[in-house]
């Protein structure tokens, strides 16, 4: 059972930042073809946290129902074959009004020679699961096994990832408006005037009253800058791409590091990511890149008084937590990989990091109540 820790912060000469943030979670661990990887977690409206990862070809499932204190045994979900897990690669998750839908990238052979994302949906929270559906709709297109997923506030559930269709990368996207039992033909998001957006990094998408935004790292000119481009159309088609951040990557590599974008409370789009060795984070609601720090992987989500961002120090590095409510970063713990964080959609209050923990050999999930600071 987690213990509570109360740090206290300097927040300025008039008042304080109580931080209450519960110990790391333990969800799974294992070594070698045991070993847990790529955690992803969505929130119901109740509060109930959903945690997928992968274990080689199989997908396993953890719930929680104390607000992240502690989770279920975890259980196998369904098998994959030739499941690509690593580097964001790897199973992908959301909370969707009636069922829990849970999309992961496999195919006969693998390796990158073929792919497709299959989708599974479970409406009885996690005990069984129904599935495949596929959402690529040409076979094996999506056999660079990156992709994102996410729920907008109707109910739909929308999936994006790097299509090779065109035997170069794309951004695609489709959506599902039944909780993930089919899913609407497929509507090309993005295709570089230079022959292809960057091959390695996940595209990630949010949904909210203004549209379907989708961000993804480019590749112009040389250049591995990220882009961000919405539709208003509800996903028939999406408008021109917009550069995110003041300063431009020249890079003749992939960094395998795509970022995420998250929908706030007041409509303003937050996004982070990382531009060399350093991480940004920009809102559209003033729009100016503001510097997070050194480091790498960072993820957001919309907390209920602002955005809850985390990042690495390195590939495997300190784990560190930026929201809304304090002016300096928090150390979550250390030896952390691959972090990412989430909250409900109806901004209950909730929000939930989760990341790899390298523990003495043994690769673990961990998972962390981390609710913006209250002010007191």
């Amino acid at each position: 059972m987690s213990r509570t820790q109360w740090i206290v912060l300097g927040w300025s000469a008039l008042c304080a930042v109580t931080i209450e943030a519960a110990e790391p979670v333990i969800v799974a661990q294992g070594a070698g073809p045991r070993a847990p990887k790529q955690p992803q977690a969505a929130v119901s409206s109740d509060g109930t946290v959903h945690l997928v990862y992968g274990v080689g070809d199989m997908v396993q499932y953890s719930r929680s129902t104390d607000g992240g204190k502690s989770f279920s045994k975890p259980a196998d979900a369904f098998r994959v074959s030739n499941m690509p897990v690593g580097r964001r690669r790897g199973p992908r998750i959301v909370a969707a009004e009636g069922a829990i839908v849970v999309t992961a990238v496999g195919g006969a052979q693998g390796k990158g020679r073929d792919g497709d994302i299959e989708a599974w949906r479970s409406v009885d929270n996690g005990k069984t699961w129904s599935g495949p559906v596929r959402v690529n709709d040409v076979s094996a297109s999506a056999r660079e096994g990156l992709h994102g997923m996410a729920a907008g506030p109707d109910g739909s559930v929308w999936c994006v990832w790097l299509d090779l269709r065109e035997k170069k990368s794309e951004v695609y996207a489709s959506k599902s408006t039944d909780g993930g039992a089919t899913w609407s033909p497929n509507v090309c998001v993005y295709r570089s005037p230079d022959g292809h957006v960057c091959e390695c990094c996940h595209p990630s998408i949010a949904v909210d009253r203004e549209g379907v935004h989708v961000m993804f790292r480019n590749w112009l000119d040389g250049n591995r800058d990220m882009y961000v481009a919405t539709s208003k159309d509800g996903g028939q088609s999406f408008g021109d791409a917009k550069k995110l951040g003041l300063g431009a990557w020249k890079l003749d590599a992939c960094p395998m590091d795509g970022g995420m974008l998250a929908s706030g409370e007041n409509g303003a789009l937050v996004t982070v990511w990382r531009r060399d060795k350093q991480v940004f984070h920009a809102s559209s609601a003033g729009g100016k890149e503001q510097l997070l720090g050194t480091g790498e992987q960072p993820w957001v989500a919309s907390g209920p008084r602002g955005p809850v961002i985390v990042w690495t120090s390195a590939r495997e590095g300190d784990l560190w937590l930026q929201s809304a409510d304090s002016r300096q970063p928090q150390k979550l713990a250390g030896a952390a990989g691959f972090p990412m964080v989430a909250s409900a959609n109806n901004g209950n209050g909730l929000v939930i990091a989760c990341w790899e923990s390298n523990r003495n050999g043994q690769m673990a999930v961990m998972s962390m109540r981390v609710d913006a600071p209250r002010a007191k």
